[in-house]
């Protein structure tokens, strides 16, 4: 098997964090995107996968044009970007009754708008290289 290059949005908590360990664990690099605000639990996160070729880089996965720069950075760095996992994810726990339009926007825009923001900066290497996997 070769070494494959793995983005893991949302990839520094529960799943993110499985979904990591089992990319690192067939043998791939695997570059956890996930907020930077919160060093404690990048620390935490950063202890959970060590000894495992996984490291952490800032994204907020809400914004079109930084998922485009971590694309561009993380190519440069590694030649391309292999799989894409997009696990990011937030809930807002309000009834319907109860849910303010922001909560509404915030859900759909981290939950779904983010698998377009990642997607659209790495499909044309993967195509181009005819070799590319995305989860979503």
């Amino acid at each position: 098997m070769n070494k494959r290059v793995a983005v893991v949005t949302g990839g520094i908590g529960g799943l993110g964090t499985e979904i990591c360990r089992a990319l690192a664990s067939a043998g791939h690099t695997v570059i956890a995107a996930d907020l930077g605000s919160r060093s404690d639990r990048i620390a935490e996160f950063e202890r959970e996968v060590d000894g495992l070729d996984i490291r952490f880089a800032p994204l907020d996965v809400s914004d079109f044009d930084a998922c485009g720069a971590l694309a561009r950075a993380l190519e440069a760095e590694h030649g391309s970007i292999d799989i894409l996992v997009n696990a990011a994810g937030i809930t807002r726990d309000v009834t319907l009754r109860k849910m303010e339009k922001a909560q509404w926007d915030a859900v759909l825009t981290v939950n779904l708008d983010s698998v377009f923001n990642v997607c659209r900066h790495v499909v044309e290497g993967m195509a181009a290289r005819g070799f590319g996997r995305i989860v979503n």
